[in-house]
């Protein structure tokens, strides 16, 4: 908690003066036009990554960057109701899937033991299923196979949502796909005519 007030301080005293009137006009409501569902990875930050300041980019975090196909019912949806957010009422431009290297989410789903009934992380990434089976007969490295194929499974579930079709057909929202190496810095975007990912140069 020290290192996060040391941080604070600094914010307020090195970067808050030039961000003042920003977020003066920010206090009166936000209109970013993009939604990241990204990783709560802490190596990876979309702000960062984008080069982006605050109110530019409505982001919400889980492991491996999920988002399930849309249900209703008892329970609480969170990564449903920001996604619901983004769209209905903010009006986001793009939903942009923003997976990564290395991710600790895709190892614990690629790991070969039985899941614990009582876990949430093991339930949560039951959402991978359907990309293990896509990638089972993969020659080449599951890891980076499946975090490819995790974003492409994600986009297909966020298609489920009938407020995101209702989006894309009556105002042109737009679904992408990247993936960022956290090694190089170097980004992948998803090319929808090909299913494959191409750097971004």
């Amino acid at each position: 908690m020290e290192r996060l007030l040391e941080g604070y301080r600094a914010y307020r005293a090195q970067r808050w003066p030039a961000l003042r009137e920003l977020h003066r006009k920010l206090a009166q409501g936000q209109s970013p036009k993009c939604m990241v569902v990204a990783c709560a990875d802490s190596r990876v930050d979309p702000a960062t990554i984008f080069d982006c300041g605050p109110g530019e980019l409505f982001v919400v975090r889980n492991v491996a960057n999920l988002a399930p196909p849309f249900e209703q019912g008892a329970g609480f949806h969170g990564v449903s109701a920001a996604i619901e957010f983004a769209v209905k009422q903010l009006k986001v431009e793009t939903v942009l899937v923003l997976g990564h290297a290395q991710c600790g989410g895709v190892t614990a789903a690629l790991a070969d033991r039985a899941r614990d009934p009582a876990s949430f992380l093991d339930a949560w990434i039951s959402l991978l299923d359907t990309a293990k089976a896509r990638i089972s007969s993969c020659a080449g490295d599951h890891q980076t196979a499946l975090e490819y194929e995790s974003i492409k499974v994600t986009l297909e579930n966020l298609a489920t949502f009938p407020f995101i079709a209702e989006a894309q057909r009556e105002r042109g929202l737009t679904l992408e796909g990247a993936r960022y190496g956290v090694a190089d810095g170097s980004l992948e975007l998803l090319d929808k005519a090909s299913g494959r990912f191409k750097p971004v140069v």
